[in-house]
């Protein structure tokens, strides 16, 4: 119990470590990605800087390089608003009723004094002479000659006077204004003798005061209305800030250097450096959600996720550059084609959706080239798809410069009229196709070997009779050669009928037998006579002879730089099956009751893939049929179904992902195929050449 313990514990010791080491490879791969991505844009955004001063001229024109708010040009409109308003006053209402009672108690002491008659003339005067209003005595006097009647009509005539100056207000600037005015409109009154116009007057210009106050509240609460109804004003990115030549002021400096263009500011620009840093973590975190999902097997394919970095960056980098001569020259497309070639298509559309995104930060946000990437992009992946020559990818490049072309004349027209500006722009898009085709091939078999991925093209190139290995196979074992061609016939049909890889499963075909090119005559497809090697030798070495073959077909395979997905076929297309036949020799031998029976197994490793496991079954199948004698369709179907059981039972398919519904389906090719294979031939018979001879002669004769 406690040694099981033990190894328990150090496999799980031993996974946890592994997983820490992925996991570890994982996020530096993802934070190199983020790093190199980040200070490409940066760089690309981050503006030119001049060494300028106030009062020297512009050398150049120089433009905004983001959107900005002009805070001089704001400050002054706002303070051209302010200035504007004008100055607030406040009506104080309570004058105007003071005033009223002002001139009535001198209304008030007139009639009191004139109904008093116990008061002479002489006293009257005085008293009325003592008014609060200070009204002289002379002025005084002709309120006591005038009738009752007319003082209260007089009274009242004052008071409309009164209301009607005062109700608009009167400031203290303007009150000698409005006495002049009154007097003048007294004046010219016919109802109203020159006495009683004398003491109207008078009486207004001893009672009337200003009521309109200055107020500063009012005044500064308009002013800072004016102030906030001004908008900002925005430089755009582009526009000019300062042409060549035009001299710098303190305000267009200072703008100049919150944008950071000035040298020597060691002035660090915050919101580029967070725009930039969020644009690229929204778009990697896109990417890892994407193949989290949809691709989670790439995960653990460390290399494979750093060729599709690479890729990116080498293509950004390139397109940088090119965008020195034009912005449509930046080659997208040869990015989008190498991801459909090299990994997924579905993860290439949403790869070059974000290459795209990146470039076009870089351009500005040109809508044309964003357009043209995309489409350029969709039509570079969807052509490549089962590309099986490599002059292809320029037949996929021509379609992408035909897009790119149409793309950009179309976008153009619809927002320019200059048809020539428009033709150039597309001939650069039509050029960009072709060289993102000459980039694709160029640089493909550098991933291929760099990478160690298998392409359709690859494994076109593996399968050609005179590849170094095959030729070997044909000259020093003919036999295997065409045994692993029929095996390659067979495994491209099953893999076509459960929607496998029908092209790998061909090519590791006819290199799953390669080591048997060390001795070819132990193997009886080689034997060109009856006489059999292995009669000479014990089973024991026999089996070695055989199973060898897998380790010298490996060590091969590393000698020719065999990929690595061929190279399974090689290790895996036996499994750890039992070499029967030399195992069943050994028991019935002498020392037959001490045969170890691991010792007559392959030490491969079980198909881990649908393909591997085709290779294993159509191998077995083709040797198998081979030995009947006259093979018909119940004979094989028999042997096929015996053959595909024992690979079950001996847990041969356990790891390879087969189906029961799958082996089935599987079953029913490999008879089919057979079948056209080892069909019934027509028997002649036997003909005596010099009679048919005879019997033409004759017939000639006659």
């Amino acid at each position: 119990m406690g040694k099981y313990r033990k190894l328990k514990d150090n496999f799980l010791k031993g996974s946890f470590k592994m997983f820490n080491q992925k996991r570890i490879q994982q996020i530096l791969l993802a934070l190199l990605f983020f790093v190199c991505i980040f200070v490409i844009l940066f760089t690309s955004l981050k503006p030119q800087k001049f060494d300028i001063n106030i009062g020297q001229r512009a050398p150049v024109d120089i433009r905004a390089p983001k959107e900005i708010e002009d805070r001089y040009e704001t400050e002054r409109l706002k303070d051209a608003a302010s200035d504007q308003v004008a100055l607030r006053y406040k009506l104080e209402p309570n004058v105007q009723i003071e005033v009223k009672k002002d001139i009535e108690s001198f209304f008030n002491l007139v009639y009191g004094v004139r109904e008093d008659e116990e008061l002479d003339r002489f006293q009257k005067q005085n008293l009325i002479a003592l008014n609060d209003l200070n009204i002289s005595a002379d002025v005084s006097r002709i309120a006591l000659d005038a009738s009752i009647e007319r003082l209260k009509y007089l009274e009242n005539y004052i008071y409309e006077i009164i209301e009607q100056n005062m109700s608009a207000g009167i400031k203290i600037e303007d009150l000698q204004k409005e006495k002049n005015n009154i007097k003048d409109f007294i004046s010219g009154l016919d109802e109203l003798d020159s006495g009683l116009k004398e003491l109207s007057i008078a009486i207004i210009n001893a009672t009337i005061r200003p009521n309109q106050f200055f107020d500063p509240e009012g005044t500064d609460q308009k002013r800072q209305e004016a102030r906030e109804s001004i908008e900002r004003q925005m430089i755009k990115k582009g526009e000019i800030i300062l042409r060549e030549g035009e001299i710098i002021t303190a305000d267009r400096h200072a703008l100049l250097q919150e944008l950071g263009l000035l040298i020597g500011v060691s002035q660090i620009d915050v919101m580029l450096y967070a725009g930039v840093a969020l644009i690229v973590l929204v778009l990697e975190l896109m990417i890892i959600a994407y193949i989290y999902v949809f691709n989670r097997e790439l995960l653990d394919k460390i290399g494979r996720l750093f060729m599709i970095a690479i890729i990116f960056i080498c293509v950004l980098i390139i397109s940088k550059v090119l965008s020195v001569i034009s912005i449509y020259l930046m080659p997208v497309a040869a990015a989008a084609m190498l991801w459909a070639i090299l990994t997924d298509a579905r993860l290439s559309f949403l790869l070059n959706l974000c290459l795209t995104l990146v470039v076009s930060v870089i351009t500005g946000n040109d809508i044309t080239f964003l357009f043209m990437a995309l489409v350029g992009g969709t039509v570079g992946i969807f052509s490549v798809l089962n590309t099986q020559q490599r002059g292809s990818i320029f037949i996929s490049g021509f379609l992408v410069s035909i897009a790119h072309l149409m793309t950009v004349m179309g976008i153009g027209l619809i927002n320019s009229n200059e048809v020539l500006g428009v033709l150039t722009y597309g001939s650069y898009g039509f050029i960009n196709g072709i060289f993102s085709a000459i980039l694709t091939v160029g640089s493909l078999p550098l991933w291929e070997s760099l990478f160690d991925v298998v392409t359709p093209l690859k494994l076109l190139e593996l399968s050609n009779p005179n590849h170094p290995l095959l030729k070997k196979l044909l000259i020093e074992a003919p036999g295997t050669y065409h045994h692993s061609i029929i095996v390659g016939n067979l495994s491209e049909a099953a893999a076509n009928a459960v929607g496998g890889n029908s092209l790998l499963a061909r090519t590791g075909a006819f290199y799953h037998d390669i080591g048997k090119t060390s001795r070819p005559y132990f193997f009886k497809e080689n034997q060109l006579t009856s006489e059999n090697p292995h009669d000479k030798i014990s089973p024991t070495l026999s089996s070695i002879i055989i199973t060898s073959h897998v380790k010298d077909g490996l060590e091969l395979a590393k000698k020719h730089n065999l990929p690595q997905e061929i190279v399974n076929f090689i290790d895996q297309h036996h499994g750890n099956t039992l070499v029967a036949y030399f195992y069943h020799k050994a028991k019935n031998s002498e020392n037959g009751e001490n045969v170890d029976i691991e010792s007559f197994r392959y030490k491969g490793q079980k198909p881990q893939t649908k393909e591997t496991a085709i290779v294993m079954l159509a191998d077995s199948v083709e040797a198998a049929v081979r030995s009947l004698s006259s093979p018909n369709k119940e004979k094989v179907e028999k042997l096929i179904n015996k053959i595909i059981k024992d690979k079950l039972e001996d847990g041969q398919l356990e790891e390879s992902n087969l189906t029961l519904g799958e082996l089935e389906k599987l079953k029913n090719t490999f008879v089919n195929v057979i079948l056209g294979i080892f069909h019934e031939r027509i028997e002649y018979p036997d003909l005596d050449l010099k009679e048919v001879k005879g019997r033409k002669s004759d017939e000639s004769s006659h």
